[in-house]
């Protein structure tokens, strides 16, 4: 299957970030990436969606929008929105109505930044997902490459630190963001996709004498992505291959890879059994038994998660195989050390192993 490299949750002037789409398409290029969905917050853009060209590179540019209500305060409960032609604002006070009618236009919904802390230094209120009865969205992002500094940040000292050292941030998804994860998994019927989001501002920031481009989207861009494995290849046809990422989403074909320590494309994790073989996102019988395969870029860290419960851990290794006689929803995390700490690097969409 062909991998492409994927950053989603962006903004731009339309709502609350300082660049163009011009800007972005060019961040994007810079970073080597294949596609971006942009989704400014309560508005979806025109005319924008399309490939960018330069010289003989080619960026997929998808737009979807961040749906939340602005008459409630503070505002929790953002939804990411992709795939849809109508704007879905105005239904951004009744989520359950935004999911289903997202469902209706055939588009995918994901609970944005679902812990979302606040950080009184910066005066930003928390803005966590907190409407857990609604039900029918596509999945959560599991790891936001912004709210996850508020959760780090004590003070304006330390803000200002990872103002100038962004390289510093990123450890991983919350532990109660992987906790929530893990019980939508198990508990819901419907599957639930992880995806993780730059939600990039590249905001101007000045504090006394000082101006700063806060995580400019390159930084962005090289960070948190999704690869995303597609049943073709892309061929140039835009409305084609808009279907074709949006179908690898949808199913969850897709791994979340954390791209500035160290590159993540070439991770695998595929299940075998007597008759068949799947990857992430996808479901295998059981039958006499099932083995489990894991190819990491390089040797790291590799741990196996069996209905949110670590079944099994490595350390420096490449290939991981484990045979398993036990249904369940299967996924892998791989961490490594990179400037000083233990990060978080590969986290996949599961394997469902069924009776």
């Amino acid at each position: 299957m062909p991998e492409l490299i994927l950053n989603l949750h962006m903004h731009t002037t339309y709502s609350d970030g300082s660049g163009s789409h011009a800007a972005l398409a060019q961040a994007a290029f810079t970073a080597g990436l294949n596609a971006i969905i942009v989704t400014d917050h309560n508005v979806l853009v025109r005319g924008i969606e399309g490939y960018r060209q330069e010289g003989p590179r080619q960026l997929l540019m998808l737009v979807g929008e961040e749906v939340h209500s602005q008459a409630r305060l503070p505002q929790k409960s953002h939804m990411l929105v992709f795939g849809h032609e109508r704007e879905l604002a105005p239904f951004g006070t009744h989520l359950q109505k935004l999911v289903d009618m997202a469902n209706q236009l055939g588009a995918l919904s994901f609970i944005a930044h679902p812990i979302d802390p606040e950080l009184p230094a910066f005066n930003e209120e928390d803005i966590s997902w907190d409407d857990w009865g609604v039900h029918g969205f596509t999945g959560i992002e599991l790891w936001n490459g912004f709210s996850e500094l508020k959760s780090i940040v004590r003070g304006r000292l330390d803000g200002l630190f990872y103002a100038y050292f962004p390289q510093f941030m990123p450890r991983g998804p919350l532990a109660g963001t992987l906790a929530r994860w893990d019980e939508l998994l198990t508990t819901r019927p419907e599957k639930c996709v992880a995806v993780g989001g730059s939600d990039a501002h590249a905001l101007r920031m000045r504090l006394g004498p000082l101006r700063r481009t806060v995580f400019p989207y390159e930084f962005h861009f090289r960070a948190i992505n999704n690869h995303v494995l597609l049943e073709d290849d892309l061929t140039g046809e835009f409305h084609h291959d808009r279907a074709l990422v949006y179908d690898a989403l949808r199913k969850g074909r897709s791994f979340i890879g954390y791209d500035l320590p160290a590159p993540t494309s070439g991770f695998r994790f595929t299940a075998h059994g007597r008759d068949s073989t799947a990857t992430f996102g996808e479901d295998i019988r059981l039958g006499e038994g099932v083995t489990l395969q894991i190819r990491l870029p390089m040797p790291a860290e590799c741990r196996l998660i069996r209905n949110g419960v670590l079944l099994k851990a490595w350390t420096q290794r490449e290939v991981c195989t484990h045979i398993t006689n036990q249904p369940g929803i299967y996924r892998v995390e791989c961490y490594l050390n990179y400037l000083g700490r233990r990060r978080g690097w590969i986290f996949s969409n599961p394997i469902y192993v069924r009776e």
